[in-house]
């Protein structure tokens, strides 16, 4: 894999770039916010390692610039220390697909660009899915919802086309993780965050939310109304 790091603190980044290197990927660095949007959106990478706490241009502008400005889906992966659920949310909405707060350990970070990389590649390469008057088209990354263009990260557009996969079905919360990161989250967080984006995305283009919670089970997306 070839991967970008974007942190300033050039003893993480260094650490980085010499383990992810060890481990076989190709690493490059920035190590502020303006060098890395110019990097980032100049050259191929298939994972992004992000830092929030840029200078020149802070990660989370950065991240937003990417998928709105450049329509990058290169996936990101925030590393921060900054670790409330606000800074959490906020990330995720901006466009992040995955969050770990410093310190961290670098054979999980190795292990979640891995699994990244795998889940943002080719599971959903070349389908185009349509249930009712949503639709999901894998090989443009593009959604609509009752003729509306709908803007979601990567990573939402992930949970749509598995939950579009099965309409009326019901999916369970540890069958979505095990889907989206190869591993039930030890906190409902992170797909909490991420129902919340794509859900408040269908309802600003659609007019209605169509999925629905079974307290206690899962989630099922339900078009009829």
């Amino acid at each position: 894999m070839r991967i970008l790091v974007i942190e300033d603190n050039p003893e993480i980044a260094g650490n980085l770039c010499a383990y992810l290197e060890t481990c076989g990927h190709r690493v490059d660095a920035a190590r502020d916010g303006e060098a890395g949007f110019h990097i980032a959106t100049g050259q191929h990478f298939d994972v992004i390692l992000l830092d929030l706490g840029l200078p020149k241009m802070d990660g989370a502008l950065l991240c937003r610039k990417l998928r709105d400005e450049a329509r990058a889906d290169t996936p990101i992966l925030v590393l921060t220390a900054r670790d409330t659920l606000k800074d959490k949310l906020e990330s995720f909405e901006n466009g992040a697909d995955d969050y770990l707060v410093k310190p961290f350990a670098l054979e999980e970070v190795e292990a979640r660009v891995t699994a990244l990389h795998k889940r943002c590649t080719g599971r959903f390469a070349s389908r185009a899915i349509r249930v009712g008057d949503l639709s999901f088209d894998a090989g443009t990354m593009s959604v609509e919802f009752a003729g509306v263009d709908v803007r979601l990260p990567p990573k939402c557009m992930q949970l749509l086309a598995l939950l579009m996969s099965g309409p009326g079905r019901l999916f369970r919360r540890r069958d979505l993780e095990m889907e989206l990161w190869g591993s039930e989250q030890e906190t409902s967080d992170r797909l909490r965050s991420h129902l919340h984006i794509l859900r408040r995305a269908l309802l600003q283009a659609g007019g209605r939310d169509p999925i629905k919670t079974v307290h206690g089970l899962g989630f099922r997306l339900v078009l009829d109304e």
